[in-house]
């Protein structure tokens, strides 16, 4: 295994939670007045992913697991739509954005039922 194929995804977790923190943070304070209670709930549901994903690529690259490659491609690529929908509408984008939403959702659920299917044991 090269070492770029672990170092990828503990790359794309470690920003996708950096910047979770920074989102969690700002929609706690800065936009804790502004946005209503649906909204919110987006963002809040936008963050929670987010670093869910982010620990879950921190992991896949720590366990240095052959085979990472498409299945951190489809969280990271996930992640992004899947939070940045939420986080667009809830700061105003408008609401047919929440039909692209489950696209990143089904990239997710790939990527850990790809993972799942690399990493199960072989029945040959």
């Amino acid at each position: 295994m090269t070492d770029h194929s672990f170092r990828v995804p503990l790359l794309a977790g470690a920003l996708l939670a950096a910047l979770g923190v920074a989102f969690g943070a700002f929609g706690a304070h800065a936009l804790r007045s502004v946005l209503d209670p649906t909204a919110q709930g987006w963002w809040q549901t936008a963050v929670q992913y987010q670093m869910w994903h982010a620990l879950g690529l921190i992991g896949i690259g720590a366990a240095r697991l052959p085979g990472n490659r498409l299945p951190a491609a489809l969280l990271v690529v996930g992640t992004l739509i899947f939070c940045a929908t939420l986080y667009l509408m809830a700061l105003g984008a408008p609401r047919w954005l929440g039909a692209v939403t489950p696209v990143g959702g089904s990239l997710m659920i790939a990527g850990w039922l790809v993972l799942a299917w690399r990493v199960a044991p072989s029945r040959g």
